[in-house]
């Protein structure tokens, strides 16, 4: 994986472990809820993943962006899913979206390039 990638997977987890370690119930909870959300349900996991990408490219999250394509990676998706998930969020987002997906591109191309 590329070092952007890397680091990114890095920092989340030693991130999410120091904010776990201080035991606080509702953090707990919400790390947990959020957890299954993305489960296997009615819906499928790589639906989720690419709502999750939709919701987070719209709420202009960059770091969501990253984390929900990289397990949109994981889940398989194409290129081709990937670029209507940035079409339909540039459609409900509006042209203030165009940056995120930029970004969003260049690491999607990061994420492939090894596959």
């Amino acid at each position: 994986m590329s070092s952007s990638v890397n680091e990114f997977n890095e920092y989340r987890s030693k991130m999410n472990d120091v904010i776990l370690s201080k035991d606080n119930l509702v953090l707990k909870r919400l790390f947990n809820l959020d957890s299954n959300t993305y489960a296997e349900g009615a819906l499928s996991v790589k639906t989720k993943e690419m709502l999750g990408l939709v919701a987070s490219m719209v709420l202009r999250c960059d770091d969501c962006i990253k984390y929900h394509l990289i397990k949109c990676c994981e889940a398989k998706c194409t290129t081709e899913e990937i670029y209507e998930i940035f079409a339909v969020a540039n459609i409900v987002g509006g042209t203030i979206v165009i940056p995120h997906t930029r970004r969003a591109a260049e690491f999607w191309e990061e994420l492939t390039k090894e596959i």
